[in-house]
Protein backbone atom coordinates (compact mmCIF):
# COMPACT_ATOMS: atom_id res chain seq x y z
CA UNK A 1 0.00 0.00 0.00
CA UNK A 2 1.16 3.70 -0.98
CA UNK A 3 1.34 6.80 1.14
CA UNK A 4 -0.88 8.22 -2.25
CA UNK A 5 -3.46 5.58 -1.92
CA UNK A 6 -3.72 6.59 1.45
CA UNK A 7 -3.97 9.97 0.53
CA UNK A 8 -6.56 9.19 -1.77
CA UNK A 9 -8.84 7.92 0.85
CA UNK A 10 -8.61 10.37 3.29
CA UNK A 11 -9.49 13.13 0.71
CA UNK A 12 -12.15 10.55 -1.11
CA UNK A 13 -14.91 13.14 -0.01
CA UNK A 14 -13.15 16.06 -1.92
CA UNK A 15 -12.19 13.44 -5.29
CA UNK A 16 -15.94 12.58 -5.74
CA UNK A 17 -16.54 16.31 -6.35
CA UNK A 18 -14.12 16.64 -8.93
CA UNK A 19 -14.68 13.66 -10.34
CA UNK A 20 -18.78 14.66 -10.75
CA UNK A 21 -18.65 18.24 -11.78
CA UNK A 22 -15.37 17.09 -14.36
CA UNK A 23 -15.70 15.32 -18.08
CA UNK A 24 -14.43 12.06 -17.20
CA UNK A 25 -15.44 9.19 -15.24
CA UNK A 26 -12.46 7.94 -12.86
CA UNK A 27 -12.07 4.97 -10.04
CA UNK A 28 -12.22 6.79 -6.69
CA UNK A 29 -11.19 4.94 -3.55
CA UNK A 30 -12.59 5.07 -0.28
CA UNK A 31 -11.88 4.00 3.43
CA UNK A 32 -12.31 0.25 3.37
CA UNK A 33 -14.37 -0.56 6.62
CA UNK A 34 -15.59 -4.00 8.13
CA UNK A 35 -18.84 -4.03 9.57
CA UNK A 36 -20.87 -6.79 11.25
CA UNK A 37 -25.06 -6.69 9.85
CA UNK A 38 -28.24 -7.70 10.19
CA UNK A 39 -29.90 -9.29 7.85
CA UNK A 40 -33.87 -7.52 7.90
CA UNK A 41 -35.36 -9.19 4.88
CA UNK A 42 -34.71 -11.54 1.34
CA UNK A 43 -37.07 -11.48 -1.35
CA UNK A 44 -37.17 -12.47 -4.96
CA UNK A 45 -36.44 -10.10 -8.04
CA UNK A 46 -37.48 -11.74 -10.87
CA UNK A 47 -36.91 -14.89 -11.78
CA UNK A 48 -33.14 -15.14 -11.67
CA UNK A 49 -32.25 -12.61 -8.63
CA UNK A 50 -33.37 -12.21 -4.35
CA UNK A 51 -32.54 -9.01 -2.72
CA UNK A 52 -31.32 -9.35 0.87
CA UNK A 53 -31.93 -6.35 2.89
CA UNK A 54 -28.80 -5.75 5.37
CA UNK A 55 -29.39 -3.01 8.88
CA UNK A 56 -28.98 -3.45 12.30
CA UNK A 57 -26.47 -0.98 14.12
CA UNK A 58 -23.48 -1.93 11.86
CA UNK A 59 -24.52 -0.17 8.62
CA UNK A 60 -22.94 3.31 10.77
CA UNK A 61 -20.03 5.15 8.95
CA UNK A 62 -21.39 3.19 5.47
CA UNK A 63 -20.62 5.12 2.52
CA UNK A 64 -22.14 4.66 -1.53
CA UNK A 65 -21.71 6.57 -4.04
CA UNK A 66 -21.47 4.49 -7.52
CA UNK A 67 -23.97 1.93 -8.95
CA UNK A 68 -20.97 -0.53 -9.63
CA UNK A 69 -19.45 -0.48 -6.46
CA UNK A 70 -19.16 -3.97 -4.60
CA UNK A 71 -18.65 -5.18 -1.11
CA UNK A 72 -17.56 -8.86 0.44
CA UNK A 73 -19.85 -11.26 2.74
CA UNK A 74 -16.99 -13.05 4.24
CA UNK A 75 -18.34 -16.69 5.16
CA UNK A 76 -16.91 -19.27 7.55
CA UNK A 77 -13.87 -21.53 6.68
CA UNK A 78 -15.40 -25.38 5.55
CA UNK A 79 -14.48 -25.71 9.71
CA UNK A 80 -16.57 -23.13 10.70
CA UNK A 81 -13.90 -20.89 11.25
CA UNK A 82 -14.81 -17.37 10.60
CA UNK A 83 -11.69 -15.10 9.82
CA UNK A 84 -11.79 -11.82 9.50
CA UNK A 85 -9.93 -8.90 8.05
CA UNK A 86 -8.86 -5.99 10.94
CA UNK A 87 -8.87 -2.37 9.91
CA UNK A 88 -5.40 -0.81 9.24
CA UNK A 89 -5.74 2.74 8.96
CA UNK A 90 -8.04 3.43 5.68
CA UNK A 91 -7.45 -0.13 4.41
CA UNK A 92 -7.91 -3.75 5.62
CA UNK A 93 -5.25 -6.50 6.67
CA UNK A 94 -6.68 -9.80 5.14
CA UNK A 95 -5.59 -13.07 7.00
CA UNK A 96 -4.06 -15.15 4.62
CA UNK A 97 -4.80 -17.46 3.00
CA UNK A 98 -7.86 -15.53 2.02
CA UNK A 99 -11.26 -16.37 4.20
CA UNK A 100 -13.99 -17.59 1.88
CA UNK A 101 -16.16 -14.51 0.80
CA UNK A 102 -18.18 -13.31 -2.74
CA UNK A 103 -18.45 -9.64 -3.72
CA UNK A 104 -22.01 -8.29 -4.69
CA UNK A 105 -22.91 -4.93 -6.09
CA UNK A 106 -24.71 -2.35 -3.58
CA UNK A 107 -28.16 -1.82 -5.42
CA UNK A 108 -29.33 0.47 -2.82
CA UNK A 109 -28.31 1.91 0.52
CA UNK A 110 -30.64 4.06 2.77
CA UNK A 111 -28.82 5.81 5.23
CA UNK A 112 -31.68 7.00 7.07
CA UNK A 113 -33.40 3.31 7.00
CA UNK A 114 -29.87 1.87 7.68
CA UNK A 115 -30.35 -0.49 5.04
CA UNK A 116 -28.23 -2.24 2.43
CA UNK A 117 -29.91 -3.75 -0.17
CA UNK A 118 -27.94 -6.53 -2.24
CA UNK A 119 -29.18 -8.44 -5.45
CA UNK A 120 -27.79 -11.84 -5.76
CA UNK A 121 -28.12 -13.93 -9.08
CA UNK A 122 -29.73 -17.34 -8.35
CA UNK A 123 -28.04 -20.83 -9.37
CA UNK A 124 -28.10 -24.06 -7.20
CA UNK A 125 -24.97 -24.89 -5.58
CA UNK A 126 -23.57 -21.63 -5.34
CA UNK A 127 -22.03 -20.34 -1.91
CA UNK A 128 -23.83 -16.84 -1.90
CA UNK A 129 -26.53 -18.10 -3.94
CA UNK A 130 -27.38 -20.69 -1.64
CA UNK A 131 -27.09 -18.29 1.19
CA UNK A 132 -29.13 -16.04 -0.14
CA UNK A 133 -32.01 -18.52 -0.61
CA UNK A 134 -31.85 -19.85 2.90
CA UNK A 135 -30.80 -16.75 5.01
CA UNK A 136 -33.63 -15.64 7.63
CA UNK A 137 -34.24 -12.45 9.17
CA UNK A 138 -32.02 -11.96 12.36
CA UNK A 139 -29.07 -13.76 10.77
CA UNK A 140 -25.73 -12.04 10.88
CA UNK A 141 -23.15 -11.57 8.33
CA UNK A 142 -20.00 -9.60 8.31
CA UNK A 143 -19.40 -7.09 5.32
CA UNK A 144 -15.96 -5.65 3.88
CA UNK A 145 -16.17 -2.60 1.86
CA UNK A 146 -17.13 -0.62 -0.11
CA UNK A 147 -13.44 0.06 -1.54
CA UNK A 148 -14.60 2.62 -4.29
CA UNK A 149 -16.86 3.16 -7.22
CA UNK A 150 -16.60 4.05 -10.59
CA UNK A 151 -17.15 7.80 -10.88
CA UNK A 152 -19.01 8.52 -14.01
CA UNK A 153 -20.21 12.30 -14.84
CA UNK A 154 -23.39 13.58 -16.15
CA UNK A 155 -20.93 15.17 -19.23
CA UNK A 156 -21.67 12.88 -21.80
CA UNK A 157 -24.60 12.91 -24.33
CA UNK A 158 -25.32 9.44 -24.49
CA UNK A 159 -24.44 6.55 -22.20
CA UNK A 160 -24.39 2.75 -23.70
CA UNK A 161 -25.19 0.06 -20.48
CA UNK A 162 -24.63 -3.39 -21.39
CA UNK A 163 -24.40 -6.63 -19.06
CA UNK A 164 -25.30 -9.89 -18.24
CA UNK A 165 -27.69 -10.70 -14.77
CA UNK A 166 -25.46 -10.66 -12.83
CA UNK A 167 -24.39 -6.80 -14.24
CA UNK A 168 -27.99 -5.90 -14.19
CA UNK A 169 -27.88 -4.81 -10.35
CA UNK A 170 -25.36 -2.22 -11.27
CA UNK A 171 -27.40 -1.28 -14.64
CA UNK A 172 -30.34 -0.98 -12.39
CA UNK A 173 -29.30 1.58 -10.24
CA UNK A 174 -27.27 3.45 -12.52
CA UNK A 175 -30.28 3.78 -15.11
CA UNK A 176 -32.11 5.30 -11.78
CA UNK A 177 -29.24 7.94 -11.31
CA UNK A 178 -28.85 9.39 -14.29
CA UNK A 179 -30.69 12.26 -15.24
CA UNK A 180 -34.22 12.14 -16.63
CA UNK A 181 -32.72 14.04 -19.50
CA UNK A 182 -30.34 12.04 -21.22
CA UNK A 183 -30.39 9.44 -23.69
CA UNK A 184 -28.86 5.55 -24.80
CA UNK A 185 -29.28 2.06 -24.47
CA UNK A 186 -29.33 -0.53 -21.99
CA UNK A 187 -29.01 -4.15 -22.94
CA UNK A 188 -29.19 -6.88 -20.11
CA UNK A 189 -28.69 -10.56 -21.41
CA UNK A 190 -31.17 -13.23 -19.18
CA UNK A 191 -32.63 -16.50 -19.94
CA UNK A 192 -35.93 -15.21 -20.51
CA UNK A 193 -38.60 -12.62 -19.74
CA UNK A 194 -39.14 -14.37 -16.65
CA UNK A 195 -35.76 -12.63 -15.38
CA UNK A 196 -37.06 -9.11 -16.50
CA UNK A 197 -37.24 -6.81 -13.59
CA UNK A 198 -38.68 -2.89 -13.98
CA UNK A 199 -35.99 -0.53 -14.62
CA UNK A 200 -36.23 3.36 -13.65
CA UNK A 201 -34.52 4.35 -16.97
CA UNK A 202 -34.71 8.14 -18.37
CA UNK A 203 -37.48 8.33 -21.35
CA UNK A 204 -34.84 8.10 -23.93
CA UNK A 205 -32.22 5.02 -22.82
CA UNK A 206 -33.87 2.28 -24.48
CA UNK A 207 -34.09 -0.87 -22.53
CA UNK A 208 -33.74 -4.02 -24.92
CA UNK A 209 -34.23 -7.41 -23.02
CA UNK A 210 -32.31 -10.13 -24.58
CA UNK A 211 -32.99 -13.97 -24.16
CA UNK A 212 -30.54 -16.58 -24.77
CA UNK A 213 -33.22 -19.31 -23.91
CA UNK A 214 -31.33 -22.67 -23.44
CA UNK A 215 -27.77 -21.76 -24.04
CA UNK A 216 -25.56 -21.99 -20.90
CA UNK A 217 -24.89 -18.49 -19.08
CA UNK A 218 -21.33 -17.17 -20.31
CA UNK A 219 -21.65 -19.13 -24.32
CA UNK A 220 -24.00 -16.92 -25.65
CA UNK A 221 -22.92 -14.48 -28.26
CA UNK A 222 -26.43 -12.36 -27.75
CA UNK A 223 -25.14 -9.67 -26.09
CA UNK A 224 -22.04 -8.87 -28.23
CA UNK A 225 -24.14 -8.91 -31.39
CA UNK A 226 -26.59 -6.46 -30.06
CA UNK A 227 -24.35 -4.04 -28.90
CA UNK A 228 -22.12 -4.33 -31.61
CA UNK A 229 -24.94 -2.99 -33.61
CA UNK A 230 -26.09 -0.06 -32.18
CA UNK A 231 -25.73 3.29 -34.22
CA UNK A 232 -23.75 5.34 -32.44
CA UNK A 233 -24.46 9.05 -33.65
CA UNK A 234 -21.03 10.85 -35.01
CA UNK A 235 -20.11 13.74 -33.03
CA UNK A 236 -21.25 13.20 -29.52
CA UNK A 237 -19.97 12.30 -26.55
CA UNK A 238 -20.30 8.58 -25.75
CA UNK A 239 -19.52 6.41 -22.19
CA UNK A 240 -19.76 2.55 -22.46
CA UNK A 241 -20.02 0.32 -19.29
CA UNK A 242 -20.01 -3.16 -20.11
CA UNK A 243 -19.76 -6.25 -17.29
CA UNK A 244 -20.45 -9.91 -17.58
CA UNK A 245 -18.45 -13.43 -18.17
CA UNK A 246 -15.45 -12.44 -19.00
CA UNK A 247 -14.59 -14.53 -22.25
CA UNK A 248 -17.92 -13.07 -23.74
CA UNK A 249 -17.25 -9.06 -22.94
CA UNK A 250 -13.50 -9.56 -24.28
CA UNK A 251 -14.36 -9.00 -27.79
CA UNK A 252 -16.38 -6.66 -26.79
CA UNK A 253 -13.31 -4.70 -24.61
CA UNK A 254 -11.37 -4.61 -28.07
CA UNK A 255 -14.40 -3.34 -30.03
CA UNK A 256 -14.70 -0.48 -27.33
CA UNK A 257 -11.03 0.32 -27.66
CA UNK A 258 -10.37 0.08 -31.47
CA UNK A 259 -13.75 0.73 -33.25
CA UNK A 260 -14.98 3.49 -31.06
CA UNK A 261 -11.96 4.37 -30.06
CA UNK A 262 -12.75 4.88 -26.54
CA UNK A 263 -10.58 4.69 -23.75
CA UNK A 264 -10.22 4.46 -19.87
CA UNK A 265 -11.50 7.22 -19.24
CA UNK A 266 -15.07 7.18 -21.27
CA UNK A 267 -15.23 3.55 -20.78
CA UNK A 268 -15.13 0.32 -18.95
CA UNK A 269 -15.55 -3.31 -19.62
CA UNK A 270 -14.90 -5.58 -16.66
CA UNK A 271 -15.04 -9.46 -16.70
CA UNK A 272 -17.75 -9.68 -13.50
CA UNK A 273 -17.35 -13.44 -13.67
CA UNK A 274 -15.58 -16.74 -15.69
CA UNK A 275 -16.68 -19.86 -16.53
CA UNK A 276 -15.09 -23.01 -14.90
CA UNK A 277 -13.37 -20.21 -12.18
CA UNK A 278 -14.54 -20.16 -8.44
CA UNK A 279 -14.04 -16.29 -6.65
CA UNK A 280 -12.92 -14.48 -10.58
CA UNK A 281 -10.93 -11.55 -9.79
CA UNK A 282 -9.89 -10.17 -13.18
CA UNK A 283 -7.67 -7.95 -12.46
CA UNK A 284 -4.99 -10.55 -10.59
CA UNK A 285 -5.94 -12.72 -13.50
CA UNK A 286 -4.24 -10.31 -16.39
CA UNK A 287 -6.30 -8.69 -18.09
CA UNK A 288 -6.06 -4.64 -18.51
CA UNK A 289 -8.88 -3.05 -16.27
CA UNK A 290 -10.01 0.40 -16.21
CA UNK A 291 -12.13 0.94 -13.81
CA UNK A 292 -11.67 -0.80 -10.40
CA UNK A 293 -9.65 -2.05 -8.30
CA UNK A 294 -10.59 -5.81 -9.09
CA UNK A 295 -13.45 -8.29 -10.31
CA UNK A 296 -16.35 -8.83 -8.82
CA UNK A 297 -18.08 -12.36 -7.77
CA UNK A 298 -21.72 -10.85 -8.27
CA UNK A 299 -23.78 -14.04 -7.95
CA UNK A 300 -23.35 -16.05 -11.15
CA UNK A 301 -22.57 -19.59 -10.00
CA UNK A 302 -22.07 -22.64 -11.91
CA UNK A 303 -22.44 -25.79 -9.84
CA UNK A 304 -19.69 -26.89 -11.71
CA UNK A 305 -17.41 -24.07 -10.53
CA UNK A 306 -18.24 -21.42 -12.87
CA UNK A 307 -18.59 -17.74 -12.03
CA UNK A 308 -19.83 -15.76 -8.71
CA UNK A 309 -21.92 -15.80 -5.47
Amino acid sequence: MTRRTDDDRTRHRERLAEVRTGTVAAKVPYPIRIREMEVRGAQRIGAGLIRVTLGGEGHSGFESHSPDEHVKLIFPDEDGTLRLPVANGVMLDWPRPFPVSREYTVRRYDAGAGEIDLDIALHPGGLGSDWAQAVRPGERIHVAGPPGGLIVPHAYDRYLLAGDITALPAIARRLEELPRTVSGWAFVEVRDAAEEIPLAAPEDVEVRWLHRGDVPAGRSDLLERAVRAVPIPDGERLYVWIAGEATTVKPLRRWVKDDLGLGPDDSDVTGYWKRGVADFDEEHAGHEHAGHEHGHEHGHEHAHGDGHG
